[in-house]
């Protein structure tokens, strides 16, 4: 795992592109401060850029640095969640600009799945982490149904878990207001 880690932090500080296991799905990421990076990947995935993407936090502490008001009830949701969970966030700063929604929200989750983790703690920037899939086709939920396309167009791929057959799920997405009300994207 920890060669696994190395080689993707080297890719991610080039401005490359990644396919790694997170505590969801597999994922295509890169530096979430690389503007060039973001490109790629929604072109990769055939997204339209209008339609955000997540980052990857390791720790709850580093949300304050990429939103600037985290409400109070994020630390509970955080806290409480009892699966993977992404909050959208009003208030997006120190991201790439083409990973910010229109509305400037951002979605981020802090990951608890042990290499995603440590991949974000040793490069310390957030990750983008998007299914690896291309837009409109369903996710993945093991990496032997990530296509060969997602395959082709990434500049490294983590080995460790790629043999795992559980079938994983994505996470729940709420969107924090700003009356500090919670809207339920996907449970």
């Amino acid at each position: 795992m920890q060669e696994d880690i190395r080689k993707a932090c080297d890719i991610l500080k080039k401005g490359g592109i990644i396919l790694y296991p997170t505590d969801t799905v597999w994922g295509i990421g890169c530096d979430a401060t690389d503007e060039e990076a973001v490109k790629r990947i929604y072109e990769l995935k055939q997204r339209d850029d209008t339609k955000s993407m997540l980052v990857l936090l390791d720790n709850p502490s580093k949300l304050q640095a990429y939103v600037k008001d985290v409400p109070d009830i994020a630390w509970d949701l955080i806290e409480l969640a009892d699966k993977p969970l992404t909050i959208i966030y009003d208030g997006a700063k120190n991201l790439a600009s083409n990973l910010v929604a229109p509305d400037g929200s951002i979605g981020i989750r802090i990951t608890a799945e042990t290499f995603s983790m440590e991949l974000c703690r040793q490069f310390r920037r957030p990750i983008v982490s998007t299914s690896a899939n291309i837009s409109g086709d369903p996710s993945p939920s093991t990496f032997s149904q990530i296509g060969q396309a997602i395959k082709d167009g990434v500049d490294y791929i983590v080995t460790y878990r790629q043999k795992e057959q559980a079938k994983s799920q994505p996470s729940s997405i709420i969107k924090l207001e700003r009356d500090a009300s919670i809207k339920i994207i996907r449970k």
